[in-house]
């Protein structure tokens, strides 16, 4: 019998496609997950030029019924490798839904696990991924934690992905 996928990943998907805009106007897609997950952010977000990544998970948790712990800054991608309970590491298979966080120039990039490849990438479901929420593939050498909810019992574990899942580029 197999465990069905978490809910706050359910959700997740239910946002592939949403995009940020440009410019002056904001995306009625983005803004809304940063009204649902205010209470998940720690500092005002007011426009769609903020990175998103974090609000992304945010509101997925938000949601799902999930609370943010007190003084929580969820907004700040690497903030969630402290969030939670941590999952084995290094995991060949994370669970499916795992919060992934990674490194990167400037910043980090958090998402949710969704396949991993023989050589170890992840395929990371995940908002502001090239302005959009989308799946692309991460190196693992740039994961710096694997996060799951405290309380939630710990996933199936993630599928083999397929090779033909977009590299990751311009994620924030």
């Amino acid at each position: 019998m197999s465990i069905p996928e978490p809910k706050w990943l359910s959700i997740a998907r239910s946002k592939i496609g949403v995009r940020e805009i440009r410019g002056p106007q904001h995306s009625p897609g983005v803004m809304g997950m940063v009204q649902r997950a205010s209470g998940w952010l720690g500092i005002r977000v007011t426009d769609d030029e903020t990175p998103w990544c974090g609000t992304f998970v945010a509101a997925c948790f938000a949601d799902a019924g999930y609370k943010p712990p007190r003084g929580f800054i969820g907004v700040r991608a690497k903030a969630w490798a402290t969030w939670g309970m941590p999952c084995p590491m290094p995991a060949t298979r994370p669970s499916l839904g795992s919060v992934a966080v990674f490194g990167r120039d400037g910043g980090g990039h958090v998402g949710f696990v969704v396949g991993v490849h023989s050589n170890g990438d992840l395929d990371i479901l995940g908002g502001n991924q090239g302005d959009a929420v989308n799946i692309r593939r991460f190196p693992r050498s740039r994961l710096l934690a694997l996060r799951w909810p405290l309380g939630a019992a710990m996933g199936e574990p993630v599928t083999w992905a397929s090779a033909r899942t977009q590299q990751t580029t311009g994620e924030a």
